[in-house]
């Protein structure tokens, strides 16, 4: 990330220091300002990849500096800042070209997570523009995404295909977590004429069902406690680009009558309106899950799942990839290289045969961060097996089990005691003889939810996996984020 910078314009000192320096120590050179004036005056020392900025400033607010910004390079992603209802301007922000919006009190997590993907969008745009210019206006390459594979490539020819057209039916990316369905998605967009309009993203699983409604379609006036003035919905903000509903498969059967009316009809209705308004979007949809299935077990709308499915685009799993693994490790290699100022020249045999026989259960965002662990805690040029801190699988009646792989347990001795785990952040060691190995694993996996008050991503850093790969295991083993 050698050179990525990120400017926070907020009037709130404290805050805008403490994101500073989370950013900071996560690789990014931060910078903050006090106001929209301080912050036009740092546009023009530095361009930053990503400004985050609160919607109330002192003097010109945070809408009107996103204006500005937008005139003065439209390339770079803000994301405006909120405290205020549950979108309060967010969404008008967004129509207006916000990347996305944080509502405050600010998760710093989250905060780095949308860093980082404003800045892998950036990205992706500089490289769609370098291809266009490349091939010609008339090329609609898909960029950003990594591989040679069949299996890949059969997809990005559709996407490629799917990007050309400007209009088309909904589109249902599937795959496991972390195969890349958003960055297939963003791609479409940004390799579609659409490219300048607004591409929204809609996590259905973070919506609560109880505002998902609101949030998607909008409100008027008065139509609950609260709704002091009217709003337009994503829908509407996403006017003549694109509407991602990601995670499609968890939205509630309430909802999913109301969703299909839009989708199909391209109207919606606010939450308290007595008309329709119609929308000129193009809709994507994700799932990770099996949908034809959950239709059989109605617990998925047959007719939604049919509109959805007109044109189905599945990813496949990283472990059909074959040499596609290899080649993300070395793309994931120099990425950390550059952003933790590593020298890491290259991967040791061994190293790339555990990684090849890994079954990587998160896909290829667990590979990025394990990589980005193996680069970050490396003292050589290269990076050996022990660097990795992969799971092994062992083949049982039952089917896969997760074990430390060998070579990362060969330097740690036995601990004595039949139920008790090693303690967290450390390599574990072979489970006592006769102690069954999925209780082990699941032991582990519900101290450390315990001692991270049942916080997924910091259980996951003190288990040194991927959050995942944790989600999996939670799954796998029918562990609650409570336990």
């Amino acid at each position: 990330m050698s050179g990525s910078s990120v400017l926070i314009v907020d009037d709130e000192r404290t805050l805008a220091r403490a994101i500073k320096a989370f950013l900071t120590e996560s690789g990014y050179e931060a910078e903050t300002a006090a106001d929209a004036e301080q912050a036009l005056r740092l546009l023009e020392t530095m361009r930053p990849d990503v400004v985050f900025s609160d919607v109330r400033l002192p003097g010109m607010s945070g809408i009107e500096l996103l204006r500005r910004i937008r005139e003065f390079d439209a390339a770079i992603p803000v994301v405006i800042m909120t405290a205020h209802g549950t979108i309060e301007g967010a969404v008008e922000a967004v129509k207006l070209g916000a990347f996305d919006y944080l509502k405050k009190p600010v998760d710093l997590e989250e905060l780095r997570l949308l860093a980082d993907r404003a800045r892998e969008t950036s990205q992706l745009k500089q490289e769609l523009s370098y291809h266009r210019r490349r091939d010609g206006a008339g090329g609609t390459p898909v960029a950003g995404v990594v591989g040679a594979s069949p299996a890949i490539r059969a997809v990005l020819d559709q996407a490629r295909q799917i990007a050309a057209l400007d209009e088309t039916p909904p589109v249902l990316i599937t795959g496991e977590t972390g195969t890349g369905k958003g960055l297939v998605a963003r791609t479409i967009h940004g390799a579609s004429p659409r490219s300048g309009k607004p591409f929204i993203e809609v996590n259905c699983t973070a919506l609560p069902a109880t505002l998902m409604e609101a949030e998607l379609f909008g409100h008027e006036r008065g139509a609950f406690t609260d709704a002091k003035e009217s709003r337009l919905g994503l829908f509407e903000a996403a006017e003549g680009g694109f509407l991602f509903l990601d995670e499609i498969g968890d939205v509630e059967l309430s909802l999913q009558g109301k969703l299909l009316k839009a989708v199909e009809e391209r109207t919606v209705r606010r939450v308290g309106g007595i008309r329709d308004r119609r929308v000129d979007v193009r809709i994507l949809a994700a799932t990770n899950r099996d949908l034809e299935r959950d239709v059989q077990r109605e617990q998925f709308r047959r007719d939604l799942y049919f509109r959805l499915a007109v044109i189905i685009l599945r990813l496949p799993p990283l472990r059909e990839r074959g040499g596609d693994i290899l080649e993300l490790a070395e793309h994931y290699l120099n990425r950390f290289n550059a952003k933790y100022g590593k020298q890491v020249r290259q991967i040791d045999p061994s190293a790339r045969a555990l990684l090849l026989a890994y079954p990587w259960p998160g896909n290829v965002r667990e590979l990025s961060h394990v990589i980005e662990r193996a680069v970050l805690w490396s003292r050589g040029p290269t990076l050996a097996p022990e660097h990795l801190s992969l799971m092994a699988t062992q083949a049982t009646d039952g089917g896969e089990r997760a074990a430390p792989a060998p070579e990362a347990v060969s330097a740690v001795p036995a601990r004595a005691g039949p139920t008790s785990p090693p303690p967290l952040g450390e390599v574990p060691a072979l489970p006592p003889p006769g102690l069954d190995l999925e209780r082990w694993e699941r032991t582990m996996i519900e101290q450390a939810l315990r001692e991270s008050e049942g916080n997924q991503t910091r259980a996951a850093q003190r288990l040194g996996i991927s959050r995942d790969t944790l989600r999996y295991r939670l799954k796998k083993y029918g562990i609650s984020s409570s336990s």
